[in-house]
């Protein structure tokens, strides 16, 4: 019987990584601020407290998916959760793992973690820039602080960069986009050529359990994305059409959104991202088998 842990099981990817977890033949543990209803748990705030020793004794394969990512304009306010939950709890976990002689530990990290996004390319894992915000920056060092745990132990520690994702119960801002189509308050976007790269929650799934158990996922970090970049309109559109909603033929010009980003910093950051050009290549990912199975017309399946 194969004993997993899982963290961050009660969020968008970890309940999905449950689910998927319960269709085969593992023995699951989570760790988790409040007693799971379903499986043996750890209950164990990672933003306060430290998981046991005696939690990984007979732990195979861990999945680290929790970690702090509040989407915030200003999070230098949050700057010491960030650092507890993003690096200080990761780095314990894989301590603790390797000297209980777990012998996969995959850690979900994001592509914010490789820095700026190129304009005009799709990056790839070899892009390594300087992260930009405090989410980036702390998921980089625990990136690199857990590598080094990996290779000191012989522990195999495989990275996931998890770009955007989306699927049936998605939350933050695809999930006010989403809200504003079905409601009629989200305005038609023009087409302006961006391309942002993105992965459907159970592809992502798919990715975990793939180099949880592929010996060549060793000490490698991966990016997970569909393979089909999408500009903002098409995001849109394929809001559109999971809504049943019909496409309106017209959008607000760009300058509208121009405009607006001279009101507020916030409103200005919010657009940026919305228009923003971030496309990531999954190459690397793919060489191990990886295909992904959904697009974004699957969003709500």
């Amino acid at each position: 019987m194969i004993r997993v842990l899982v963290t961050g099981s009660t969020g968008f990817v970890g309940c999905r990584l449950l689910k998927t977890l319960e269709k085969s033949e593992f023995e699951i543990l989570v760790v988790s601020r409040l007693p799971h209803p379903d499986h043996e748990t750890i209950v164990c705030d990672l933003g306060k407290e430290q998981v046991p020793e005696s939690a990984l004794e007979t732990v195979t394969t861990v999945f680290h998916l929790a970690g702090y990512a509040h989407d915030l304009h200003d999070p230098s306010q949050a700057e010491h959760l960030y650092q507890t939950v993003n690096v200080c709890a990761t780095v314990q976990l894989a301590e603790l793992a390797s000297q209980q002689g777990v012998k996969h530990f995959v850690f979900v990290s994001s592509v914010k973690a490789g820095g700026s996004a190129k304009l005009g390319c799709c990056m790839t894992e070899e892009d390594q820039g300087s992260p930009e915000g405090v989410y980036g920056r702390t998921k980089r060092e625990a990136e690199l602080r857990i590598l080094e745990v990996g290779r000191q132990s012989g522990m195999s520690v495989s990275i996931v960069r998890s770009s955007l994702v989306y699927g049936p119960g998605v939350k933050g801002n695809m999930r006010m986009m989403l809200s504003g189509i079905e409601k009629g308050w989200f305005p038609p976007l023009p087409e302006i050529g961006n391309r942002r790269s993105m992965i459907h929650v159970d592809d992502l799934v798919r990715a975990l359990l793939l180099v949880a158990i592929d010996e060549r996922a060793k000490g490698e970090i991966f990016i997970a994305t569909d393979g089909q970049p999408y500009s903002s309109r098409e995001i849109y559109e394929a809001m559109c059409h999971v809504l049943c909603k019909p496409v309106p033929q017209w959008h607000v010009p760009k300058l509208f959104f121009d405009i607006l980003c001279m009101v507020h910093p916030k409103v200005r950051y919010k657009i940026k991202k919305l228009f923003g050009d971030e496309c990531f290549s999954s190459k690397k990912l793919q060489s191990l088998g990886f295909k992904a199975e959904k697009s974004l017309m699957n969003m709500q399946d």
